[in-house]
């Protein structure tokens, strides 16, 4: 009789030890929330309805006495829902977990506790190396919330953040036209045999798509300009109506600034803004006319923009209304960190359940992707490249 072959080795058929999945051990959250500093910020990450979630579930939340004054939280508010108030500010960045709506100064970078968790906005245009430098020297781990992408490959704080700047840039132009403002004191509204204000949008995306939405909804006369055909497309579409809509044609362009009574401009690029409306066209526009220029952030998209204040918003240049402050959503705060709390709250339960940073990172690669610094290494390829710096790819560091 022929001897059967086995397919295996006899390496193979030995008896291997079974590799069981180790549970994960729920983590405890010790969250601290400073008082913002930067210039005219006066939102916060958390609402006292987030801190009071966060306690249920066993965290502790210490807030600087003070800090949700600017969005009309008082302390009492926090107190009442679970959270510790205190006066100390070293002692509230001594806390493990450190939340911020602005990225931390160097002061406060130096309060920071050796391998902290940091978990604020990145705003990587107005950084510098020694900011860089600084988190290395504390071995810090840190989330830029900009960067963190949601299930569906969006950037959950940046479409939220740009549906507020959306919205506001047509309250904002509606208060500029009236005459209280000096404006026109033309009013945003489908009045009966008045015809409706004009307005031009530069720029389909989030921005756009809500600046119409609310101009639409109070009885405007909108025309979208983009020159993404797809953008323009998915606009109409969740819109659900048919708007005047054309590519950045600039015979097309010039025709409706000059017939418009408010332009805004919502384009943004990968370093610059580009500059879409020129001076000559600013000059041709109606005298009274209203420019909200939402991409100032990051350069602007209308060559006449210069960065402006919440405290002096406007200026006038050839007859026409310039607003072009940077920070719109703070204008709005309560709005904003009631919308900012929703995106951090759920991430934060999460890190818990998961047992801390490391493994959430490993499970949920749209949070990975908010990862800029793991224990002092940057594991950003942008920043490094903008920067001039070294980086280590993530996933060679957490397995």
């Amino acid at each position: 009789m022929s001897k059967s072959i086995s397919p295996f080795t006899k390496e193979q058929l030995l008896p291997q030890e079974e590799k069981l999945e180790v549970l994960k051990q729920k983590g405890k959250l010790f969250i601290g929330i400073p008082k913002e500093t930067a210039f005219q910020e006066k939102r916060v990450c958390l609402t006292p309805d987030a801190v009071s979630a966060l306690v249920a579930h066993g965290h502790r939340v210490m807030i600087e006495s003070g800090a949700g004054h600017g969005a009309n939280f008082q302390d009492t508010d926090y107190s009442e829902a679970g959270a510790e108030i205190s006066n100390d500010i070293k002692k509230v960045f001594s806390c493990p977990i450190i939340l911020k709506v602005e990225p931390p100064s160097l002061k406060e970078i130096d309060l920071l506790n050796p391998q902290a968790l940091l978990i604020s906005a990145l705003q990587l245009k107005t950084q510098n190396k020694l900011y860089f430098e600084a988190l290395a020297k504390k071995r810090i781990t840190a989330l830029g919330f900009e960067f963190i992408k949601d299930e569906d490959g969006t950037y959950p704080a940046v479409r939220q953040l740009s549906e507020i700047a959306g919205t506001a840039s047509v309250l904002i132009a509606s208060e500029l036209l009236s005459n209280v403002n000096n404006g026109n004191g033309l009013m945003f509204g489908n009045i009966s045999g008045v015809p409706p204000t004009e307005v031009v949008i530069v720029g389909a995306g989030t921005v756009g798509e809500f600046a119409a939405r609310s101009a639409i909804g109070l009885g405007a006369n909108v025309k979208l300009f983009d020159n993404s055909i797809t953008k323009l497309r998915t606009v109409q579409a969740n819109l659900g109506r048919t708007v005047y809509t054309s590519t950045m044609q600039p015979k097309n362009l010039l025709k409706a600034l000059k017939r418009c009574d408010v332009a805004i401009g919502a384009v943004r690029g990968k370093t610059r803004s580009p500059i879409l409306v020129n001076e000559t066209m600013v000059e041709q526009m109606k005298p009274g006319a209203v420019v909200i220029d939402v991409s100032i952030d990051m350069g602007g998209c209308f060559e006449t923009s210069e960065i402006t204040t919440h405290d002096h918003p406007t200026f006038l240049k050839h007859n026409v209304i310039h607003y072009c402050v940077p920070n719109i959503p703070a204008r709005y705060s309560r709005t904003s960190s009631v919308s900012i709390s929703n995106i951090f709250t759920p991430y934060l339960l999460k890190i818990a359940d998961d047992g801390g940073i490391e493994n959430a990172l490993r499970f949920d690669r749209g949070l990975k992707n908010g990862l800029y610094f793991y224990h002092g290494i940057l594991t950003n390829k942008t920043v490094a490249n903008w920067f001039d710096l070294d980086c280590s790819d993530v996933n060679l560091l957490i397995f």
